[in-house]
């Protein structure tokens, strides 16, 4: 997993070798360094990443995951400059989880009682099937009985 990988603080990254390891093309990455999220040093023309940047990827992969907007994790992540504790950002952080959560659990009642009514439209239809088939059924042996006793008769 990519949290688990240690990184050497002053070893530095290629566009290439970041979007190898996060599963990103080098359009992602430019993305993240557009929406303000990461913010390469450059050398000549060339984007260059270090640990700060790699971790920040790590943390956006990993909202991004959880279902945080853009505009979530860029405001998350600017708390870093603001607050030399980190206490801002853990508490902002902390809201936007709270928040994450909430809407979570709004969706799952919701898919819940979607859910349940397919279930209970599932057993209806099941039950229907299943009476349609006995009256096929009883249709089928009629046809066959009649068709003998016309043969019979003739």
């Amino acid at each position: 997993m990519i949290d688990s990988v240690p990184s050497d603080r002053s070893r530095f990254y290629s566009v290439a070798e970041l979007a190898n390891e996060f599963s990103l093309t080098s359009q992602g990455i430019r993305f993240y360094e557009e929406s303000g999220l990461i913010a390469p040093a450059r050398v000549g023309r060339t984007r260059v990443f270090n640990y700060q940047d790699r971790a920040r990827l790590v943390l956006i992969q990993r909202l991004r995951r959880l279902g945080f907007s853009i505009e979530a994790i860029r405001e998350y992540l600017s708390l870093y400059k603001a607050d030399e504790t980190g206490a801002a950002q853990y508490r902002r952080g902390l809201e936007r989880i709270a928040e994450r959560i909430r809407e979570l659990e709004g969706k799952r009642r919701d898919l819940e009682e979607t859910l349940a009514g397919l279930h209970t439209l599932e057993v209806e239809a099941k039950e229907r099937l299943d009476r349609a088939l006995l009256e096929e059924s009883k249709r089928q042996r009629n046809k066959n009985t009649n068709g003998k006793l016309a043969r019979r008769s003739s």
